[in-house]
């Protein structure tokens, strides 16, 4: 395994977790947000074909706003709101490789765009999915790697023009599954707009811009199960 994405992804949560008041790393990354629910998951149910969803509020308001994908499933959500890809990789191994799952689906980015933990440059967003992604492939977990969802504007931090970043992001990640032979999930070119947004309002309504609605999420799963099978049958 390459260890200079990972020694890159660590050094920048470092900065990061200096540049929030050097809170405890700990509750930066909320690393026990899942640990009963993990705990349930590894003491009373069999690990056959588990997927888990790793990501932020996309993936975390996926099973809000559509129960019925996650209920009596195999898929696991471990998306929490908010977060940028140093905190998703500090709270990888329990959320993720601890719970033995077949195939993980890592959704991230956006929020390290936004700037919600400071400033990350592009390439080392990418740098620390592809950190995750290895960690998962070194521990014999099937890796599907999102691409981050089409955006015009943050309505929480507006101005930041974040469509072209998404773009280099997103052919970065698929250039890097390919030479890996890893899948990649290209939610974008699904649900992308004229404008390099989300379409409005087919899958996001006009004040969001960021997270999908139920159809937007209803796209989504259709993708992801196709995904899901790739992986599961190579």
């Amino acid at each position: 395994m390459n260890l200079k994405p990972l020694l890159i992804a660590l050094l920048l949560t470092l900065a990061c977790s200096q540049k929030i008041n050097s809170q405890d790393w700990n509750e930066f990354a909320n690393t026990s947000r899942y640990d009963k629910a993990n705990l349930e998951l590894k003491l009373h149910t069999k690990a056959n074909n588990r997927v888990v969803f790793m990501g932020n509020s996309i993936t975390e308001g996926w099973i809000q706003m559509r129960p019925d994908f996650f209920d009596n499933r195999d898929y696991i959500n471990r998306g929490i709101g908010g977060q940028t890809t140093p905190q998703m990789l500090l709270r990888f191994r329990q959320d993720v490789v601890d719970l033995n799952p077949k195939v993980v689906v890592i959704l991230a980015g956006t929020n390290d765009i936004a700037g919600n933990s400071g400033y990350i440059s592009l390439e080392a967003i990418i740098s620390t999915i592809k950190s995750m992604a290895e960690i998962a492939n070194a521990n014999d977990i099937k890796v599907i790697i999102s691409s981050i969802l089409p955006a015009i504007d943050y309505p929480w931090k507006p101005g930041l023009d974040p469509a072209s970043k998404i773009i280099t992001i997103n052919k970065a990640l698929k250039v890097f599954s390919e030479e890996n032979n890893f899948i990649y999930l290209d939610y974008y070119s699904a649900m992308v707009d004229d404008k390099g947004g989300l379409k409005v309002p087919e899958y996001t309504t006009a004040n969001d811009l960021v997270h999908p609605n139920k159809d937007g999420y209803l796209v989504m799963e259709k993708l992801a199960e196709i995904a899901i099978n790739k992986a599961l049958n190579k």
